[in-house]
């Protein structure tokens, strides 16, 4: 079957301005995202983990050409995404839309929240103004939302409630990919829940296929088929989730997987430290097992 989503040799490296040096000092690239490549079948909800700073959110912007790649290809739907024009891009957003990681800063605050949704409709120029609007409450009906508070402003919502409306803003234009960059991650723990279930409600009922980033273990193996692990820009394993999380191959993902709190107090602890020197970040993914690949 071919892939909804294909990611080959990926890479994205970030020069500092010069201005911003200080004086008599070269500007030396930084490697956010080195040689990633995976796929994304329809329907999949592929979770892509690991710590602060390990690449996650740069690979999914630049899926998106949210951020422009330094090489390397992206495949949507058989199309090669590195090679569309700019109109041809704008066009490809109505399949592939992003649900920010932080609800408070990705709404605009002055934009009464019906606006905000009813946004990518205009743009696209979906429908007439009656026909948006309705629309619009359909589609607060859907994340859970009362469309009588179409008029008010972010602010007047909670964090939980502005993750919907974000998430409704995505579903806008009936994608068929969503890239969920750490959705709940700056949510309470009991707002968590309702808003993971709302995405997996969504995904059986609107056929959605989901990229999933995220730095919560625990909510990766429950709601994601397949899983990989970043270090330092590079994916270092890579397989179905509870073959991952039962048999993990590489040193760092053992060490992160030991860092997974338990619910238990006084249960015995076996955290791992990770040592850099103990294997070699040049090493590429090879297949231990069906589907189970580790840079080891």
């Amino acid at each position: 079957m071919t892939p909804l989503l294909e990611i080959r040799h990926l890479v994205k490296e970030f020069t500092p301005r010069p201005q911003l040096l200080p004086f008599g000092r070269t500007a030396l690239p930084t490697l956010a995202v080195d040689d990633v490549s995976f796929s994304i079948a329809a329907g999949e909800t592929f979770g892509l983990v690991g710590e602060s700073g390990s690449g996650k959110t740069t690979t999914g912007r630049c899926v998106l050409r949210l951020i422009e790649p330094t090489s390397g290809q992206v495949r949507f739907n058989g199309e090669d995404v590195m090679a569309f024009s700019q109109e041809r891009l704008r066009l490809a957003r109505r399949d592939m839309q992003i649900v920010f990681q932080d609800p408070y800063s990705s709404l605009n605050p002055r934009m009464r929240v019906g606006s905000i949704v009813e946004e990518p409709l205009i743009i696209h120029s979906r429908g007439n103004r009656d026909e948006r609007r309705q629309r619009v409450e359909e589609l607060f009906e859907v994340v859970g939302l009362d469309p009588s508070h179409l008029g008010r402003y972010p602010r007047e919502f909670s964090g939980g409630q502005r993750q919907r409306i974000g998430l409704a803003r995505a579903l806008a234009l009936n994608p068929s990919f969503i890239v969920a960059d750490e959705p709940v991650s700056s949510l309470d723990v009991s707002v968590q829940a309702q808003v993971i279930n709302l995405l997996m409600e969504l995904q059986q009922h609107l056929h959605l296929t989901y990229l999933f980033i995220a730095h919560d273990l625990r909510l990766v193996r429950h709601i994601c088929s397949r899983v990989a692990v970043m270090y330092r820009g590079k994916i270092v394993e890579m397989g179905q989730t509870e073959a991952l999380f039962d048999a993990p191959a590489h040193p760092y993902t053992r060490a992160l997987l030991s860092a997974i709190p338990v619910l238990d107090p006084n249960a015995p602890r076996n955290r791992i430290i990770l040592d850099p020197d103990s294997f070699d970040r040049a090493a590429p993914l090879r297949e231990l097992s069906s589907g189970h690949f580790a840079a080891v």
